[in-house]
């Protein structure tokens, strides 16, 4: 038994713990393109109503700085053994376009959200728009419109950072002796229109509420926190929410509880030790508590589903020193325990990287993942796998 865990710890292949007796819940894993050089990233994934699910990823030689970066994609035909060769799916001329995320509106249409990275720097991404009803042909989606998302955060952005970091435990991190806290500089960087109204990033699908209210997550690496961008009307005109504050929660993956509220995971990009950071809206996404430490560590990602049988789903990388491990978690209770904890990636530090990753159920009761595969310089690419939930008991 050590020889094999040994060897699968060598292929980076899933190691399940499950007894010799019991049935392995993956049931399909490969990856979408064969591995190689060039980076890839940022896997979103649909699945669509003729049965095909389509995914997305960007590509390119680097990320916000090499200006080659494009979003590609590829589509699993209904009952298809393999997904299709990438095609094009966006291309911002001179700017590398990152972060895609591809969603079906409440009335079946098709978005493509994503950044396109003004200057070389996240923190001046702008937010990009297509959608089109015309996707069930092969190859790329025919999009029939496309724009920028803009928001526009007044003063009660700053106004609710600097309430709510004050709920926060104290703390004194500062970038160097004669530098301000970290605090103060946030609430600085608050108060000015230009850099509160600009790179602000997508990661993860939204949450539909309802006949017509989106909630669609996003980030800032420039504050270091998330906000919501929120739609009435399906898609067709977005406003901000007030931010998610705390001490580096980015990325949220959103589902919404029982009692209604909606419950944000988010990614740690704050102080030690990192933890999944959870904030909670009891307004459909209009305002957060501040946010906490779960007992999850985490590094690089996070995912969250709300599963058809009622259990509560969490994907990540729940490690504190990289991205070798990737988990499916588990909870009967809505997260206040995770009974299951079932790695999928697991290799020893160094020898690959597993991120980013896209997580839906599809009506068969499937789950259906795609992220970041990255082994060695040379085998990158977007690995898709589905597990059988019934199968984890």
């Amino acid at each position: 038994m050590r020889r094999l865990f040994v060897l699968i710890l060598a292929l980076g292949l899933p190691f399940l713990a499950f007894t010799q007796k019991s049935a392995s819940p993956v049931v399909e894993s490969m990856l979408i393109f064969p591995g190689q050089e060039k980076h890839v990233h940022g896997s979103s994934m649909v699945a669509l109503p003729n049965g095909d699910l389509l995914s997305v990823w960007f590509y390119g030689n680097g990320e916000r700085n090499s200006d080659d970066v494009k979003l590609m994609g590829a589509r699993l035909p209904k009952g298809a053994k393999a997904w299709s060769e990438p095609f094009l799916m966006a291309d911002t001329p001179n700017l590398p376009d990152c972060n895609p995320v591809l969603f079906l509106n409440q009335s079946g249409k098709l978005f493509l959200v994503w950044i396109a990275v003004q200057s070389n720097r996240w923190e001046q991404s702008i937010l990009r728009v297509k959608t089109t009803t015309n996707y069930t042909k092969p190859g790329a989606p025919i999009w029939e419109w496309q724009d920028n998302i803009l928001l526009k955060m007044d003063d009660r952005f700053a106004k609710e950072i600097a309430t709510k970091l004050k709920a926060l435990p104290s703390h004194a991190i500062g970038w160097a002796g004669y530098a301000p806290k970290y605090d103060e500089m946030i609430n600085a960087a608050a108060l000015d229109p230009m850099k509160r109204n600009l790179g602000w990033m997508t990661r993860i699908k939204p949450l539909l509420i309802g006949e017509n209210r989106m909630v669609l997550p996003l980030y800032s690496d420039g504050f270091n926190l998330s906000i919501m961008a929120i739609s009435d009307d399906q898609g067709s005109t977005w406003q901000p929410s007030l931010p998610v504050v705390g001490r580096g929660p980015i990325q949220p993956a959103l589902i919404r509880k029982k009692n209604g509220n909606i419950m944000a995971f988010m990614r740690d990009s704050g102080d030690d030790p990192p933890r999944v950071h959870i904030s909670e809206s009891t307004d459909l996404g209009e305002t957060w508590t501040p946010t906490i430490k779960s007992e999850i560590p985490n590094t690089a990602s996070v995912e969250l589903l709300v599963l058809k049988d009622g259990r509560l789903a969490f994907l990540g990388n729940d490690i504190t020193d990289g991205r070798y491990r990737f988990q499916l978690y588990l909870s009967e209770d809505e997260g206040k325990t995770w009974k299951w904890k079932i790695p999928i990636e697991h290799v020893e530090p160094g020898k690959g990287s597993f991120s980013y990753p896209s997580f839906i159920q599809t009506p068969d009761g499937m789950l259906r993942m795609t992220y970041s595969s990255h082994v060695g310089t040379d085998q990158k690419s977007i690995k898709y796998v589905v597990v059988d939930p019934s199968k984890i008991k």
